[in-house]
């Protein structure tokens, strides 16, 4: 890998980690269900990602490095459904 493309990468990285702290810094209490929601979409799409990147027949680094991405983007996906059912199931009517 040459360096330009690493750093390039890390910058994108780096970037992205500041915007995203940004972001959900300014999202009030009553928007963290759905935002929680649209979160474990894009993780979703995040294994489907790991799930390509490690389809290959030799293990290499970009395989293991994909696994555990499929890993612990599904932890997170299903997590945060659960954690998404349960306070969606706070909000509904209590039967008699």
């Amino acid at each position: 890998m040459e360096t330009s493309t690493l750093l390039a990468g890390l910058f994108v990285f780096v970037l992205s980690s500041f915007v995203g702290f940004e972001v959900i810094n300014k999202v009030p209490p009553t928007l963290h269900t759905p935002l929680m929601s649209g979160a474990n979409a894009i993780s979703g799409i995040a294994v489907l990602g790991a799930i390509l990147v490690s389809g290959a027949q030799n293990w290499s680094l970009t395989v293991i490095l994909g696994l555990i991405a499929i890993v612990l983007a599904t932890i997170n996906v299903v997590g945060g459904f659960l954690v998404t059912d349960r306070m969606l199931n706070m909000f509904k009517k209590k039967e008699a």
